[in-house]
C-alpha cells in the first residue's frame, strides 16, 4: 500500500475540508467540485436551510446517477453479447461433459 498521502484542502458548499489520500490531487479536486456543484444545484432548485439536508439530497442524486450508469453498462449491447456468448459456451461445455460422463 502506498504510504505517500497528500492532504488537500477542498471547499464544498462553503466549508473547507482536509482530504487525505494518495490519489491524484487534481482528481480529488474534481470529485469535490462535482459534489459542490450538485449541492448548489439542489439548493438553487429547492431552498433548504440545512446543509445536512442538502448533502443528503446530493448524495441521493449522485447515487442515482451511479446506479443508472451501472444499469446502462449491464444492458449495453456489448454486455448483452458477452452474456449470450458465455451462456452458449456454458451450454456447449455442459454437453461435452455429459458426453464424456456417458
Amino acid at each position: 500500500m502506498n504510504d505517500d498521502f497528500n492532504i488537500l484542502k477542498v471547499n464544498i458548499y462553503g466549508t473547507e475540508y482536509p482530504v487525505k489520500g494518495s490519489t491524484d490531487p487534481d482528481y480529488i479536486n474534481e470529485v469535490a467540485k462535482y459534489v459542490d456543484t450538485k449541492m448548489k444545484e439542489i439548493n438553487k432548485n429547492i431552498s433548504i436551510d440545512s446543509s445536512l439536508k442538502v448533502a443528503i439530497l446530493a448524495a441521493l442524486n449522485i447515487t442515482d446517477e451511479l446506479f443508472r450508469e451501472r444499469n446502462k453498462d449491464v444492458s449495453s449491447p456489448v454486455q448483452f453479447d458477452l452474456s449470450n456468448r458465455i451462456n452458449k459456451l456454458n451450454n456447449e461445455l455442459h454437453e461435452c461433459l455429459e458426453k464424456y460422463n456417458q
